[in-house]
């Protein structure tokens, strides 16, 4: 399991993208459509090969006859850091191992092909802050394809009352020192290195 990319959730893309835009200073870049949940979103091409989301409902897509992943569907307020999304090389394998992360579903977005865990609600466990299980179809990769942005995740805390067992459920499958586990009020905060500075996504 390692780190793929960030997801920022948001009312609307043109809120979601005022919000990062803002805070660092720095231009999103066109994404797509995912008519599965009825969603679309922007991307920002991070180094080591990561990116980052903003998603939201598509006001023009018809409505899933699914719950929409990312617990999009009970989501409202100002955008926010949502989700963390880890690359697996065996989803069924990891699916069985953690079942409250969801069952696979097969997507697609242009010539991009990948399997997610998605629950049958759409909300991960401990409140989201579960990490969304993500296996790609072949080497191509979004953040192959997007302009460099010259930023870098520096480091990635996810804060939680379970932060301890968050962080043991996942000890034998994760190893990244960017991912920090805190005891807390449940959320995630994302220190982003820019060429203007470190800037704080949450």
């Amino acid at each position: 399991m390692k780190l793929d990319h960030l997801a920022v959730a948001a009312e609307s893309l043109e809120i979601g993208r005022a919000w990062v835009e803002e805070r660092l200073g720095l231009r999103l870049q066109t994404g797509g459509s995912h008519a599965h949940f009825g969603t679309h979103n922007l991307l920002m091409g991070l180094e080591d090969g990561l990116y980052l989301e903003v998603i939201a409902i598509d006001p023009v897509a018809e409505a899933p006859a699914c719950p929409r992943w990312f617990d999009l569907d009970r989501f409202s307020g100002a955008p926010r850091l949502n989700n963390w999304i880890c690359q697996v090389d065996d989803l069924a394998g990891l699916a069985a191992q953690y079942p409250e992360a969801g069952r696979p579903v097969a997507l697609s977005r242009g010539d991009l092909r990948w399997q997610m865990a998605v629950p049958e609600d759409g909300a991960l466990p401990y409140d989201n802050l579960f990490p969304a299980l993500i296996e790609w179809a072949g080497s191509a990769h979004p953040s192959a394809r997007l302009v460099p942005s010259g930023a870098r995740l520096e480091r990635l805390v996810v804060s939680h009352p379970q932060a301890a067992a968050l962080e043991g459920a996942l000890r034998d499958v994760l190893d990244d020192r960017r991912v920090v586990f805190e005891p807390g009020v449940a959320g995630l905060r994302a220190e982003i290195a820019t060429p203007t500075g470190v800037w704080v996504l949450g």
